[in-house]
């Protein structure tokens, strides 16, 4: 094999690689919308880490069913996919995500970004974590401002996004926003 055949040998293995990962977040909302636990703790690591709830699958579709419960109906419609290969066996990225649950005679909708960790596990793609992190979360019917960017109430606190983007505060120190937004404006880092 010559050094042109290994670095195209090795760009092909890239774009491999950046295409399965791209199917995760679709397999991701698809499980979730379907309530298919199967599928949904299979595309997490066997060991994963589910913090205070424990490791592995079993911990993850224990913590995951109950919570799927709190809303009847779903829609998770990715909006974009950005993936850093680190090495040929881990990556990370970023997935924007527009969601929408039916809560009672409620209609929540979201804007989410996915903060990803990715990792090649047996020659499949896996995640190996997933940090949800939203910009507001309202009825269909209200404006995401007039309820403190959280009509569900699930954080207790405003949600952290644009603020926790690591240039977000730097675009806008110094600027007189109240013009701008009526929401929270907090220049530090979540």
């Amino acid at each position: 094999m010559t050094t042109d055949d290994k670095g195209l040998l090795a760009r092909l293995e890239e774009v491999e690689a950046r295409l399965e990962i791209g199917q995760l977040p679709i397999r991701y909302a698809l499980a979730v919308d379907g309530r298919d636990l199967d599928a949904w703790v299979s595309l997490f690591e066997p060991d994963v880490n589910c913090g205070r709830h424990g490791r592995g699958r079993e911990a993850l579709r224990a913590y995951i069913a109950p919570q799927l419960r709190w809303f009847y109906r779903s829609v998770h419609q990715i909006c974009g996919h950005r993936v850093e290969l680190l090495d040929a066996d881990n990556a990370r990225g970023q997935v924007y995500c527009r969601a929408e649950h039916e809560i009672g005679d409620r209609w929540i909708v979201m804007a989410i970004c996915y903060f990803d960790t990715y990792r090649r596990v047996d020659g499949e793609w896996v995640f190996v974590r997933r940090d949800e992190q939203h910009w507001y979360s309202a009825d269909i019917s209200e404006h995401p401002q007039a309820v403190g960017f959280d009509s569900w109430g699930t954080t207790g606190a405003p949600p952290p996004l644009p603020h926790s983007f690591p240039t977000f505060a730097g675009f806008w120190d110094g600027v007189d926003t109240t013009e701008l937004t009526s929401g929270p404006t907090r220049t530090t880092r979540a």
